[in-house]
């Protein structure tokens, strides 16, 4: 008896094995196994840095977090880098302005070529000294400031401790940044406010901001710059918003870039920075913003549409949510290194969405992954997905003022499901811009949104007599976007004036590209004088650039460097009698232009439909167009910038 109960517990022993053999054979390894396994022969740097601190739980958690997601960061690497980095280093130091800094280093040293770089994985370079290193500084600053007992350490994880912002070269930027700007929070350590997160990075912030940056969106895209941006601080919004990271992280504040892949009203993404405070509340700011001032994500202004957080860590959750098929999942989320933070920047008008099936005119499959999209120069850019459910397309957190349109991806390209639709900011309504087999007569302007024609809201045109300007005269005053390139107004010939003027906005820096004036309507000569401007401000300075409003080029302007006291104007000489003023808005070469070649395109159910093409012979474009449908207007001849907008009121409402 004992011996068959023996044979029998040795049976069970056999069989149990066995399935546990077979379990962990097809059991998914961890992510830190992953990623060791991923190492290659780098796999012993990244067990030390975990032997290192066994004996330390919140640093071997550090140290796991950082390499469980160490396969899906990596570096470029090349000689272009050095050619690239030019850009940023340059800037600064040249009076003639970025455009002038991208040739000049073309003509030098060739175009850079993206290309020609080659990826390098952290997960098979990263040594063990230099994670150590990295861990043990940012403990220090999270455990040895006053504010970071108010940092919890989830956030430590993502928005302080990480290594690297993007895909730029591995290098020790913590103690150097540490040492340079830990001493302008001093100040604040001696108040109540010193384990106030925000009232920290708002110091901080205040402190960075005492320097210029030089902005520019004409450097050629490339990889992240890194931390010589902090004294460079030169680039676009994503490169501004790298700068402060870098310089936040160091001393210890949870900072980040939160981001649209695609601005509501732009054909670009756009980027900013984000600190969350003790109760986990989001706050924005841009250092290339004028206020500078950490606001609540749900103040923030632009139209927006979906929100994603840049994060170190991978978002696995999302990542399955979209489908492991890489082929129907675009870039974007195939390995999402981010979060979406719609909700905090939606705030009370944030929506879930739901389209059914009858306002489709392609159905999708059944939980097929429904991917919304927005414009970009006639293209249309995934931001975010949901699924097909229920006979109904639905996707939650987003902000309305966008138009969109939803599609699925197939064989690795995007079918569209039906006709662009605008989601309202407030209501949460939905509109399709459905034409309804009407026409109408439109007038195109402009492709593309102009942000200085707002800039000269309040602006006014004066007269007078004195060179003074004590007591002047209302010529014209500004009270709506100018709405074309070339804005023409009638005077009445009641008075002489020898002295002319354009004055800004009190509270814009004032600017124009052209200014004429005319003693009757009629003439074709404008009226000569000499330049006139702010006492002191010099007439040839190149900031201000005064001689632009007069030499005929409408692609030229001033730009006053003060926010407030700029204007530029003409003295006749003698008393002189005026029917009329010519100004042209300062641009970026937006507006309709004369002799390009132009084509409108309306969206219909199969896509883009060409209405044809015209080379117009002024600052307009006239065509028949269906009525309530989504127009796009394309420049062939030259520029980047074209968008989609309807007709309102016989007017071009830009979206």
């Amino acid at each position: 008896k004992e011996l068959m109960e023996t044979k029998r517990k040795t049976i069970w022993r056999v069989l149990l094995g066995s399935v546990w053999f077979v379990a962990a054979c097809t059991t998914e390894p961890s992510p830190l196994e992953s990623a060791l396994r991923a190492s290659g022969t780098n796999r012993p740097e990244l067990e030390k840095v975990l032997a290192h601190y066994q004996n330390d739980s919140l640093k071997l958690m550090a140290a796991e977090f950082l390499i469980e997601n160490m396969p899906f960061h990596f570096s470029y690497s090349g000689k272009e880098l050095e050619k690239y980095r030019h850009y940023f280093e340059r800037l600064p130091h040249s009076w003639r302005g970025p455009t002038f800094v991208r040739d000049s280093l073309v003509e030098a040293e060739g175009a850079f070529c993206m290309d020609s770089l080659v990826t390098v994985p952290d997960v098979k370079v990263v040594k063990a000294d230099y994670l150590i290193c990295n861990i043990d500084l940012a403990f220090e600053v999270w455990r040895g400031q006053p504010w970071g007992k108010n940092v919890s350490f989830r956030n430590f994880l993502e928005y302080v401790l990480p290594y690297r912002v993007g895909t730029e070269e591995i290098s020790d930027w913590r103690e150097v940044l540490y040492e340079r700007y830990n001493p302008l929070l001093d100040s604040i350590r001696a108040t109540p406010d010193s384990a106030n997160v925000l009232a920290v990075a708002q110091a901080l912030m205040d402190s960075l901001s005492v320097a210029p940056v030089h902005f520019t969106s004409v450097f050629p895209k490339g990889p992240t710059v890194g931390p010589g941006l902090v004294e460079w601080r030169s680039g676009n919004c994503r490169e501004l918003t790298d700068l402060v990271t870098y310089v936040f992280r160091a001393v210890g504040i949870p900072c980040g870039c939160d981001k649209m892949l695609m601005r509501g009203d732009k054909n670009v993404a756009h980027y900013w920075n984000f600190v969350v405070d003790e109760s986990d509340t989001t706050y924005f700011a841009s250092i290339g913003h004028q206020s500078k001032k950490f606001e609540r994500a749900d103040t923030y202004w632009d139209p927006k549409g979906k929100v994603w957080r840049e994060t170190y860590s991978l978002n696995r959750a999302l990542m399955d949510d979209a489908g492991h098929d890489t082929l129907s999942v675009p870039k974007a989320f195939r390995e999402p290194l981010m979060r979406d933070v719609t909700a905090a920047y939606a705030g009370k008008i944030n929506w879930s969405l739901r389209i059914s099936a009858d306002s489709l005119v392609f159905r999708p499959r059944r939980n097929e992954t429904v991917y919304l999209c927005m414009s970009s120069r006639g293209a249309w850019v995934p931001v975010g997905f949901g699924h097909f459910e229920d006979d109904t397309v639905r996707i939650d957190d987003v902000q309305g003022a966008v138009v969109f349109r939803l599609a699925v991806c197939r064989k690795g390209g995007l079918l569209s499901l039906g006709l662009p639709f605008l989601l309202d900011k407030y209501t949460g309504g939905v509109r399709f811009f459905r034409g309804n087999g009407e026409k109408q007569k439109a007038v195109i302007l402009q492709k593309f949104k102009e942000d200085f024609q707002t800039h000269m809201l309040g602006g006014v045109f004066e007269a007078a007599n004195d060179p003074a300007f004590r007591h002047p005269d209302t010529l014209h005053a500004i009270t709506e976007r100018p709405p074309r390139l070339v804005n023409r107004v009638s005077l009445l010939q009641a008075k002489f004036y020898r002295y002319v003027r354009y004055y800004g906005p009190e509270t814009r820096n004032c600017n124009i590209a052209e200014l004429a004036f005319y003693a009757n309507p009629d003439d074709t000569s404008a009226l000569r004088g000499t330049l006139i401007s702010p006492p002191g401000a010099g007439a040839g300075n190149f900031v201000n650039q005064f001689k632009n409003v007069f030499d005929g080029d409408p692609y030229t302007s001033m730009n006053y460097r003060e926010p407030s006291g700029g204007w530029v104007g003409l003295d006749f000489g003698r008393p002189t009698a005026i029917g009329q003023l010519v100004y042209v808005p300062r641009n970026r070469d937006n507006f309709i232009r004369k002799g390009d070649s132009y084509e409108l395109f309306y969206a219909s159910e199969r896509g883009w439909e060409s209405l044809g093409r015209q080379i117009p012979e002024s600052d307009s474009l006239v065509y028949e167009v269906p009525c309530g449908t989504l127009l796009y207007i394309r420049n062939h001849t030259r520029g980047v910038d074209d968008r989609i907008f309807e007709m309102v009121d016989r007017r071009q409402k830009l979206w």
